[in-house]
């Protein structure tokens, strides 16, 4: 029998799917690299189900990518070896609500928004805000982060417990209930962020937050994208408790406005939110004033009105589709380096200047709270010139940021694109982790070509 028909014996026959239409759409995600169509297709509905497919995979040899929501941007979920998609669209459920301890149950499936709306009604929400309706698994393969990562931390601060299968079929949880532990090794920071190499998620207990009693949106505008990064490093320092910090360059501003049909004054921007209460939003609001006007703010405006904020946040959030959506004849290649704090407002003027003297079209922006900042670079994907500067930009961007102790990927992941940096930003550590790799995953077959070379 071939591997459809093996799989249909294994599963019941509506789980298993060489449909031509279903095997394009998980050929790839949201990056630029090029998509792979997988040779069948799974749609498990249990851990059983999930335990099964791993098993038969492992005892034959086949390659086994899990796949989410697809919003990924460095191709992860391409399946490079073909062999088996897991999809995880059927398991996509909210567990267990405990509002008593602050936590919820969710499958790997479940998606960031589905899950914020069902827990309003408990005045909770969950944090981790990649922009993208992201899956929470696909959010924990990736130690994704988001708009709020300054304030809430990224997904390995929000995740007490996963339930995994490993390659070869056995089931095992890696934390507890517990807020914290000093028991053991910790395999929660392990499987966070291991892009589905190690094992597959089918079960994650996420903290929760309380929704504050106050938010407060605002933006301002600066002259210089130097002196918009200098006005965020000092707002950091001086110890206000923001919740976002976001920086949107002139050149992304515009493509806002385009898309979004918004009206901002098209300079280098922040955009800014408070969590708290009305008398501590206001009195951070006075602080931050205070700091950017000496930065050479040349506006200021907030909002509290819920609807307005959410426009605002969503224009912010809509930035990558609102290059690609305008330019659908050219792809984007999207950075995504992380230094320390001291260091932000050199490279992100560094790697302003740079787009020009490449002579290259896009934007910078990123979650500057935290170090982290990104561009949206333009090219033509039929043009070796084009991609030759975009991944010479790209290098220099990587090797800059590791000169000053960063890291080549602040929240995307490794995937494909990142697997040429890892020798030069981890060194000897690169073989340890390529050691555990062998270990939990001796056959190669968890999403293989990821994060380390392909062999």
């Amino acid at each position: 029998m071939n591997l459809y028909e093996n799989l249909r014996a294994l599963l019941e026959q509506h789980k298993v799917s060489i449909n031509e239409t279903i095997l394009r759409y998980h050929s790839g995600d949201e990056s630029h690299h090029a998509k792979i169509e997988p040779d069948v297709v799974v749609f498990p509905e249990s851990t059983e189900d999930v335990q099964k497919i791993v098993t038969f995979a492992n005892e034959h040899r086949v390659s086994l990518v899990p796949y989410g929501a697809g919003s990924g941007l460095e191709g992860q979920a391409i399946p490079i070896k073909k062999g088996i998609s897991i999809s995880f669209e059927r398991m996509a459920s909210i567990i267990e609500i405990k509002p008593e301890d602050l936590t919820v149950t969710v499958q790997p499936g479940m998606t960031r928004l589905k899950l914020n709306e069902e827990l309003k009604k408990y005045g909770l929400f969950f944090p981790v805000d990649p922009g993208a309706d992201a899956s929470i698994g696909g959010m924990a393969a990736t130690n994704a982060s988001g708009t709020l990562a300054v304030r809430y931390g990224v997904m390995r601060d929000q995740i007490l417990n996963m339930e995994v299968v490993l390659a070869d079929g056995r089931i095992i949880e890696t934390g507890s209930m517990a807020k914290k532990s000093s028991s053991g090794y910790h395999l929660n920071g392990l499987f966070i962020g291991s892009e589905g190499t190690l094992g597959i998620f089918t079960k994650i207990i996420l903290k929760l937050h309380g929704i504050p009693e106050n938010i407060t949106a605002a933006r301002c505008t600066f002259p210089t994208i130097r002196s918009c990064v200098d006005a965020a490093a000092a707002i950091l320092t001086a110890g206000i408790p923001i919740a976002r910090i976001e920086l949107v360059d002139a050149r992304s501003i515009k493509q806002v406005n385009h898309f979004s049909e918004t009206d901002f004054p098209e300079e280098p921007s922040l955009f800014l939110e408070f969590h708290g209460n009305q008398s501590g939003n206001e009195e951070d609001i006075d602080f931050v004033q205070t700091i950017v006007k000496d930065m050479g703010c040349s506006s200021f405006v907030f909002e509290t009105d819920s609807l307005k904020r959410a426009h605002l946040w969503k224009a912010r959030h809509d930035l990558h589709y609102a290059f690609s959506h305008s330019y659908p004849n050219l792809s984007i290649l999207s950075t995504d380096v992380c230094v320390p704090i001291s260091k932000l407002p050199e490279i992100v003027e560094y790697t302003r200047n740079q787009l020009d003297t490449y002579g290259l079209d896009g934007g910078v922006l990123g979650h500057v709270g935290d170090g982290n900042f990104h561009t949206a670079l333009l090219y033509n994907p039929h043009d070796p010139e084009e991609i030759a500067k975009s991944n010479q930009f790209n290098r220099d961007l990587v090797s800059y940021a590791l000169s000053v102790g960063g890291t080549c990927t602040g929240e995307h992941g490794v995937g494909i694109g990142k697997i040429k940096f890892q020798k030069e930003e981890h060194g000897p550590a690169l073989d340890v982790m390529v050691s555990i790799k062998k270990l939990f995953d001796p056959n190669d077959i968890l999403n293989p070509g990821k994060i380390f070379p392909y062999n």
